[in-house]
């Protein structure tokens, strides 16, 4: 199901897991199976997912023979991330 603006809340609860990780790792790739058990999804679910946002230039995705692999942000979805998810300014 899609929301009102068309992303999916999937999309978007992926993009801030990467978020996480790009600011607890500097930017350091998470692996595939870390990145689907954090998710709660399958890894043919999570790689879909991540199709999708590297086919929108938002995540870099690493897979290798054997099924493992990596994926973070791109530099697009790290500046997106950083305003979608900033947090609110504190109030005084």
């Amino acid at each position: 199901m899609h929301g009102e603006d068309g992303i999916d809340a999937a999309l978007v609860a992926l993009l801030a897991l990467l978020w996480q990780a790009h600011q607890e790792g500097g930017g350091k790739p998470w692996s595939l199976a870390k990145l689907a058990k954090r998710a709660g999804v399958q890894m043919s679910t999570l790689l879909r997912q991540l199709n999708a946002l590297s086919g929108a230039g938002l995540a870099i995705v690493t897979t290798r023979e054997n099924g493992g692999g990596a994926a973070s942000l791109s530099v697009a979805g790290a500046a997106l991330c950083a305003s979608v998810f900033v947090p609110p300014p504190a109030a005084r």
